[in-house]
């Protein structure tokens, strides 16, 4: 839980393009909203303006892709693009999903602030998310 000086982390979870399995996203989403942020989840078959959109409407501190289409690249590039050109730059942005290790340099720097390959630990990943909502606000 968040301390009294220290305000909760709200992480939009979002499942972009045709990619229809989310069960990963729904247990990563309860282990988020076990370890005391704020979860927003969009459900499946999400566009990137849609993402963005609710990032913007529900001023989250992090959005968090599932994707196991392996489109992450792509995808990930039209999101960071879209979330400049909004003027978010203060917000973090993590992946995770079928992603395999040869592509996280590039995700990297595309300015993706944590990538969570799967079988990545629960843990690992909660602990992942509030390092990225942290680094973003103090670079805010």
């Amino acid at each position: 839980m968040a301390s009294a000086n220290q305000r909760t982390v709200r992480i939009l979870v979002a499942k972009p393009g045709l990619d229809g399995h989310d069960r990963g996203a729904k247990v990563i989403a309860h282990a988020l909203r076990d370890a005391g942020f704020e979860v927003i989840y969009s459900g499946l078959h999400q566009t990137v303006d849609q993402i963005i959109a609710t990032a913007v409407q529900e001023a989250v501190d992090v959005v968090g892709l599932s994707i196991m289409s392996g489109a992450h690249l792509p995808i990930s590039q039209k999101l960071m693009k879209g979330l400049k050109d909004k003027g978010l730059n203060d917000v973090a942005v993590v992946v995770g999903g079928v992603i395999p290790h040869r592509d996280i340099p590039a995700l990297k720097e595309l300015g993706i602030d944590g990538v969570f390959p799967g079988g990545s630990a629960l843990d690992s990943i909660v602990a992942g998310v509030r390092r990225a909502a942290e680094e973003k606000r103090v670079e805010a």
